[in-house]
């Protein structure tokens, strides 16, 4: 048995997780050799490709195909991951009608991401430095002890698909219900911590969030370009729903399957 096949991995589940799932609704692949390309983070949700015995072996021609993402931007506050499974910075920035929201000014931000830029590896990602990926350096307060690698990207299309708002009392009801499908070691405990305090003392304070659709070369990271779009408008920002929704099919691939 060989080929490709898209399954989708529901948040809160790691790649390898997805995998195992795949496996046990589907055994036909029960005993087959199995592996991802191209991860997605435990709280992003979306189409991940298999691949199944000899086609592992062009693993390579699979990960650099290009994404289409749908996400979600929380303005206003930051985690140390970029996403809900991280812990809350010091402050909140901003409020609901403190900032433009205008569709003029939206358009000229998302705009200005088109193209090629240069990415920092978000602290809390799979990249390895020295032997040491670096969610470990950062899990140790060493973070600051290396240079932080960086790689160019490219956003063909950014799409702006509407705004909306939460309260603090929506935003902690949803963290909490999201992060308790993880499991493993992320830190949950001192995630929840962190939110639940930030968020005890404002939880009628209305809060801005944006959803973008995004299609963009392979190992484009949706959490460094949310922080950035917030910080090109002035405040801080988090990727607060990841969905990938489309790889595009190189035509000289071969899918076999959904």
């Amino acid at each position: 048995m060989s080929g490709i096949v898209q399954i989708y991995k529901n948040e809160g589940e790691t790649p390898l997780e997805c995998l195992e799932r795949f496996r046990v609704e589907q055994p036909l692949y029960k005993d087959a050799t199995l592996s991802y390309a191209g991860r997605l983070d435990p709280m992003a949700e979306g189409i991940l490709l298999v691949l199944v015995g000899e086609e592992n072996k062009k693993r390579a021609d699979y990960l650099g195909l290009d994404k289409t993402y749908e996400v979600e931007i929380l303005f206003g506050m930051e985690t140390d991951t970029g996403d809900i499974l991280g812990v809350v910075g010091k402050d909140i920035q901003e409020k609901a009608p403190s900032k433009d929201f205008s569709e003029a000014g939206l358009a000229s931000i998302l705009n200005y991401f088109i193209g090629n830029f240069t990415q920092q590896y978000p602290h809390y990602s799979s990249k390895t430095v020295d032997g040491k990926p670096l969610f470990q350096w950062a899990r140790e307060g060493r973070i600051g002890e290396i240079e932080i690698p960086e790689r160019t990207s490219e956003v063909y299309s950014i799409e702006n698909r509407g705004t909306f708002e939460m309260t603090g009392k929506e935003i902690l009801k949803s963290v909490k219900e999201r992060i308790v499908k993880v499991k493993g070691d992320f830190r949950q405990q001192e995630v929840l911590i962190s939110w639940q305090k930030m968020f005890e003392k404002c939880d009628t304070e209305t809060f801005r969030l944006i959803r973008i659709r995004v299609e963009c070369s392979s190992g484009t990271y949706m959490r460094s370009l949310a922080s950035a779009i917030a910080q090109k408008r002035g405040t801080s920002g988090l990727a607060w729903r990841i969905k990938r929704i489309l790889v595009h099919q190189d035509k000289d691939l071969h899918f076999v399957s959904k």
